[in-house]
């Protein structure tokens, strides 16, 4: 298993066959891409997510990435928000995909970030680096934002600004997430669901519309894409 892959497996939606691949994940973690130290990172942040309860591993998963929107895996929802331009793009990536000959093997959305690892690790590595690059900025204030939630999911996102290029400033996207109000507490959250508008009767939208920006919580995530 590449790097790429395992850290797009590992980020992803904790289902309960990955406690079936202990000895595999932890090989895969033993990189020697790695310095020492992220090797031991790596291999710890694997023992400790693989000796947790998977309904409790499931929910530390969901606590973090499900709740609010700074902390999504979505990119293009840090890039585009609300924006009609992030519909374009995710057509334009889905076109990229298809280009290459992989299909999305389930419902998802082309720009989830473990999907496009799990993409990427198909990919040339010049081109892989290239696109790492391009979401460098993005990937970075995730590392920032799980850093300073103290959740040790941050190590990944560190290690993918380590493969794109390594020299994004860290100390910064730091600074800026301790400055940054949390969008995840009790009150936010009741106040964003007192704000969505509810529609009914005539003004509900028809089966024709576009798909939701955001999926519901996602107990079978699929992460596969298929040559």
């Amino acid at each position: 298993m590449s790097l790429l892959k395992l850290i797009g497996v590992l980020m992803d939606y904790p289902q309960d066959e990955l406690w079936q691949h202990r000895e595999e994940l932890l090989d895969a973690a033993d990189d020697s891409a790695l310095s020492p130290q992220r090797r031991d990172e790596l291999g710890d942040f694997v023992r400790t997510l693989l000796d947790t309860d998977p309904l409790t591993a499931q929910d530390n998963w969901l606590s973090l990435f499900d709740r609010g929107r700074s902390m999504s895996l979505l990119l293009f929802e840090h890039i585009h928000g609300e924006s009609r331009d992030r519909g374009q793009a995710m057509v334009d990536l889905i076109e990229a995909y298809r280009k290459n000959g992989f299909e999305l093997a389930a419902r998802e959305l082309p720009d989830y970030l473990p999907l496009l690892l799990e993409y990427l690790d198909q990919r040339p590595q010049a081109e892989a680096h290239d696109w790492l690059h391009h979401v460098n900025h993005i990937v970075g204030l995730l590392a920032a934002r799980a850093g300073e939630r103290k959740s040790p999911y941050a190590v990944l996102f560190e290690i993918l600004v380590e493969i794109a290029d390594g020299k994004l400033d860290l100390r910064v996207l730091r600074q800026r997430a301790s400055e940054e109000p949390r969008d995840d507490t009790p009150e936010v959250m009741d106040r964003l669901w007192e704000e969505e508008a509810i529609r009914f009767g005539a003004e509900m939208p028809d089966e024709n519309c576009s798909p939701p920006d955001r999926l519901p919580a996602r107990p079978a995530a699929a992460r596969q894409v298929q040559p």
